[in-house]
C-alpha cells in the first residue's frame, strides 16, 4: 500500500485506537471532528478515531514495547505514527477559571482554531440545522462555552504562540443571525487578537452577509484569510442537507466569492466542499474548477458521519473516489494557481483534514 492510499483510506474509514493514546481529539462541534490528529511522515492528518464506523475500520494503532506506535491494516503494521502532544496552553485557565481549551483548541499541528458562537441560529429554527453538523453538541457536553469573548480569546491565542509555536488561528462561528451573519462579531475578535500578536495569521469563515461589503471591514481589522462554506454545488442536495443555508443562492455564495477575492486576493477564500452527499464527481469537480477560476480554493473533504447528527451511521466516500476527485481537482488548482501552501492561513493552509495535499 501507498502513503497515498493509506492517508485516503484513514480519512474515510477513520481507525481504532488499541492502545491508550495521549487524548487530544475533539468530539462534536462545528466542522470535521471525532477525530485525531495523526502525525504521517511527519505531515497532520485528521483520522476519525470516535463513532461506530472508526470502531469497525481495518486500521487501529498500535504500540510497542518502546512506547512507539504504528497503523495496522486488518493485523498487518502498514506505517509508523505518530501523535501531535496536547499542547501547553490547554494548562492555563482565565482569569475568571475558564480552561484554555474550552476557547480554542489545537487543530492538525500548529493551528488555533475556536468556534467563536456555539450557538447557531439554524441549528434552533425547525427545518434549518445541517444535516452533518454537530455544532452544539460540544457546548451541551461542557466542552466548551457559548461565547467566547475578544478579549479571551486574545489571551489564548497569545498563550498558544507563546507556549506551542501556534502559526495561525481559525475563528468559525454558528450564524448569529440572519444579517450580517455574525461578521461585525468576528471584526471585533479579529481586531482584538491582533492588538496582541499581531503576525498571527487569522482565517474568518461565516456565510455570506447581507452586505457584502462588512468584509471589508474584516480586510481592515487584520484577517488575512476568509472561508464562505457552500458544500455542494447541487441545490437539491443543499435544500437535503443544508436546509437552512440553501435559502441562500449558489449564485449569491459565487457573488460573495467574487467580493472577497476583491478584498483578500486569490488563494486567500476558500471554501469546503463536502463529498459523501451523493452528488456525482462531474459536478464536484466542475464546480471546484468554477471557483478555482474565481481564485477561490476548494477545500475538498470527505464526508465525516460525526455521532449525534442525522447522518452519523452514513457510511463515508469511497477513498478510490476521493482520489480521483482529488487528483482532478488538484490538476485544476495548479492551471488556475491556486495551492494549499499558497493561503495565508486558516483550513486551506492546514490541510489536515482533506487528502488534496498530497496531490498538489
Amino acid at each position: 500500500m501507498n502513503k497515498k492510499q493509506i492517508l485516503l483510506e484513514l480519512q474515510s474509514f477513520g481507525a481504532r485506537l488499541d492502545v491508550p493514546v495521549e487524548e487530544h481529539g475533539r468530539c462534536g462541534g462545528a466542522g470535521p471532528s471525532d477525530d485525531k490528529a495523526f502525525m504521517l511522515d511527519g505531515v497532520a492528518a485528521m483520522v476519525p478515531t470516535l463513532g461506530d464506523f472508526a470502531q469497525e475500520s481495518p486500521y487501529a494503532v498500535i504500540s510497542d514495547d518502546d512506547g512507539k506506535y504504528s497503523i495496522t491494516s486488518n493485523g498487518r503494521n502498514v506505517m509508523p505514527v505518530e501523535f501531535v502532544s496536547t499542547p501547553k496552553f490547554y494548562g492555563l485557565k482565565t482569569k475568571n477559571g475558564i480552561p484554555y481549551r474550552q476557547i480554542a483548541v489545537l487543530h492538525g499541528l500548529d493551528v488555533l482554531a475556536t468556534t467563536v458562537s456555539q450557538r447557531c441560529i439554524r441549528w434552533r429554527r425547525e427545518g434549518e440545522r445541517c444535516h452533518f453538523c454537530a455544532i452544539e453538541n460540544s457546548l451541551e457536553s461542557g466542552a466548551t462555552i457559548s461565547l467566547k469573548t475578544p478579549e479571551q480569546l486574545a489571551e489564548v491565542a497569545e498563550a498558544a504562540v507563546r507556549l506551542d509555536g501556534v502559526k495561525h488561528m481559525i475563528m468559525t462561528t454558528g450564524t448569529m443571525n440572519y444579517h450580517d451573519m455574525g461578521v461585525n462579531y468576528l471584526i471585533d475578535c479579529t481586531r482584538a487578537i491582533k492588538a496582541i500578536v499581531p503576525d498571527l495569521g487569522i482565517q474568518v469563515q461565516f456565510e455570506p452577509p447581507e452586505n457584502l461589503e462588512d468584509m471589508e471591514l474584516l480586510y481592515e481589522a487584520g484577517a488575512e484569510a476568509v472561508g464562505i462554506h457552500l458544500e455542494s454545488f447541487s441545490q437539491d442536495t443543499r435544500e437535503r442537507i443544508t436546509p437552512g443555508k440553501a435559502k441562500i443562492s449558489i449564485e449569491r455564495y459565487f457573488e460573495a466569492f467574487k467580493k472577497a477575492v476583491d478584498i483578500f486576493g486569490r488563494n486567500q477564500v476558500s471554501t469546503y466542499i463536502i463529498v459523501g452527499f451523493g452528488d456525482s464527481e462531474e459536478s464536484i469537480v466542475e464546480g471546484c474548477r468554477q471557483i478555482a477560476e474565481l481564485g477561490v480554493y476548494p477545500f475538498v473533504v470527505p464526508l465525516r458521519p460525526l455521532m449525534g447528527t442525522p447522518l452519523e451511521n452514513v457510511s463515508a466516500p469511497d477513498p478510490q473516489f476521493m482520489e480521483r476527485i482529488y487528483r482532478r481537482v488538484a490538476k485544476n488548482n495548479r492551471e488556475y494557481d491556486l495551492a494549499y501552501r499558497k493561503s495565508k492561513a486558516g483550513c486551506a493552509r492546514c490541510g489536515a483534514c482533506s487528502g488534496i495535499t498530497a496531490f498538489e
